[in-house]
This record gives structure tokens, C-alpha cells and sequence, in this order.
């Protein structure tokens, strides 16, 4: 199982890069970071946040040797032609190394705030699957034309295109649906999850592979939950609550990366969404590094 690092959206630039350099020096595999443009909490919701592909550019042009990824784009937010144009720059830029993670989208404050339509989910989940079509349509075709519910396409094309290949990561757990748009658009797979949650997705979304004339092994897995050093207690009250949450001793905390591993997981991606010191963020990391990865890997 391989190991990645969540960034927190908050941090300005200078912070943002020290973090991420720190990060791939020490061993890190990826680097994600999220797209919304404000948090999730009461008003005046008025906090710092940062844009992700302008970040996640950035970064692609400065820090060597990691992966980095949108985990994930909410599709309302920006055409999916526009995407496919900026993920075929950063693939360019990085130098192949730009996973482009995509979701449906969620957050209805922010589509208020903005101005943006906010639709039901099953608006929603049309929209993603037909964006989807888009994007893939795009990275793998040379013209594209397209007349769909919501998007239009007239020999569009990707000029350059992405470096080799792009990987489409898709961020869902929704067991009707969801399934069926991963087994036909993805290269990668993720949601939240703690280990006997993802081992029944993973059975469905595993069905739905086969339907599809795909092998298990086509699928890279990934998932995330909020890790407590030594406080399992808060751990357990946060997944309580519906909040995937792992927390304990060092050991505790590898023993659960050893049920995720079970279970089928691919990578583990440790969030710090919340520190915004970066000599914490990279405490945190060195120490889940040094003392539950070499127990894993």
C-alpha cells in the first residue's frame, strides 16, 4: 500500500510550497489538495482559501518527484471541456504526474455564494456522468463533437495533449450509480472510508468492473480518514458521528493500515486539512512516515 499526503487549502503560497517541498523530500508518494472556495460551516464563513489548479500548477513547476492531484474538482464548478484543457497543461507541466480527481460535486453553500447552479443529486450525478464523457472524449480522441443535456462540443480538441496518459481519478461512494460511471470512466477510485466500509464498496464497485469487461486490478483504490495520533478516544467520538476516523498509539494506527490493505486499498492518503503551521503538517507526516508506513509498506 502506498501512502499520499492531503494538503490543507488554507495556506497561503509560501506556506502552501514549504509544505509540499517537505513532503517529497520526505518520501511522500502524492500530494492532494481540495476544490472549494469556502468552508462548510456557519456564516460569516469568511476563512482563507486557496484555488486549486492555480495551486496545484504551481506546484506542479516546483516540487519535483510526487504526484499531485485535485481530490476532488466538483464538475459544476468549470465546463469539463475547460478542465480537460487545464488538466492537459498541468500533465504537461509535472511532467506526467498530474492525477485528475473529479466528483460530482456537493457543497451547496458555495454554488449559493457563487452564483453557481446547484441542481438535485440527480441532476448532479447526469451532469458528472456526461462531463465525464467529455473529459475522457477529449484526453483520448483527436476531435471531439458533442451535443449532450448540458454541454455542447464542436471539433474541440486537446492541442497538446496530455502528457502519455492522464488518470481520472473519480471521488464517490453511492452504490447505484456510481459504480457504473467509475467502471466505465476511471483509472482511479476514491472516497472516505474506515476498512470494513471500503471492503463492501470495493465488492460492489468490483461487480460492476466485471459487467464492464474490466479487471479488478484496472481500478487503483484510494481512501482517507482523520488520523489522531494517541487519542483514539476523539477518534472514535468523530466516527461516531459519520466521520471516518482512525486513532491510537503509532501501532494502533498501523494496525489499522494493515485492515485497509485487507481490504483492498491501494493508498492511503493522511489528511492535514486542518494544521495550518507547516513545521506541524510536516511533524505529522515525518512521524506517520517513520513510525506506521515501514509497518505497511
Amino acid at each position: 500500500m502506498k501512502f499520499s499526503l492531503w494538503l490543507p487549502p488554507a495556506l497561503p503560497w509560501n506556506d502552501l510550497s514549504a509544505a509540499a517541498q517537505h513532503a517529497a523530500r520526505a518520501g511522500w508518494r502524492g500530494l492532494w489538495l481540495e476544490d472549494h472556495f469556502m468552508d462548510n460551516t456557519a456564516e460569516p464563513n469568511d476563512g482563507p482559501r486557496g484555488e486549486c489548479l492555480t495551486q496545484l500548477t504551481a506546484l506542479a513547476a516546483t516540487v519535483p518527484g510526487v504526484r499531485i492531484g485535485s481530490m476532488v474538482l466538483g464538475n459544476t464548478y468549470r465546463h469539463p471541456a475547460i478542465v480537460a484543457k487545464q488538466a492537459a497543461a498541468l500533465s504537461d507541466i509535472s511532467g506526467g504526474r498530474f492525477v485528475l480527481g473529479v466528483g460530482a460535486g456537493w457543497q451547496e453553500n458555495e454554488h449559493r455564494a457563487f452564483g453557481i447552479e446547484f441542481g438535485d443529486v440527480p441532476d448532479r450525478i447526469r451532469w458528472f456522468r456526461e462531463a465525464l464523457e467529455v473529459i475522457t472524449r477529449l484526453r483520448d480522441e483527436e476531435f471531439v463533437d458533442h451535443a449532450g443535456e448540458r454541454y455542447t462540443l464542436e471539433r474541440a480538441s486537446l492541442n497538446p495533449k496530455p502528457h502519455a496518459t492522464l488518470p481520472i481519478l473519480v471521488g464517490g461512494s453511492g452504490e447505484k450509480v456510481m459504480p457504473k460511471i467509475v467502471s466505465r470512466y476511471a483509472d482511479e477510485w476514491n472516497h472516505w472510508s474506515l476498512p470494513e466500509r471500503f471492503a463492501a464498496k470495493k465488492a460492489i464497485f468490483d461487480a460492476a468492473l466485471e459487467r464492464a469487461g474490466r479487471s479488478e486490478n484496472s481500478l487503483w483504490r484510494s481512501t482517507q480518514a482523520v488520523v489522531f495520533f494517541d487519542d483514539a478516544e476523539k477518534a472514535a467520538a468523530l466516527a461516531a458521528k459519520g466521520r471516518p476516523a482512525i486513532g491510537g498509539s503509532s501501532q494502533q494506527i498501523a494496525d489499522h493500515m494493515h485492515a485497509y490493505a485487507a481490504a483492498g486499498v491501494d493508498e492511503f492518503i493522511l489528511p492535514v486539512t486542518t494544521l495550518t503551521d507547516p513545521a506541524a503538517i510536516a511533524d505529522t507526516g515525518d512521524r506517520f512516515l517513520a513510525e506506521v508506513a515501514p509497518q505497511v509498506a
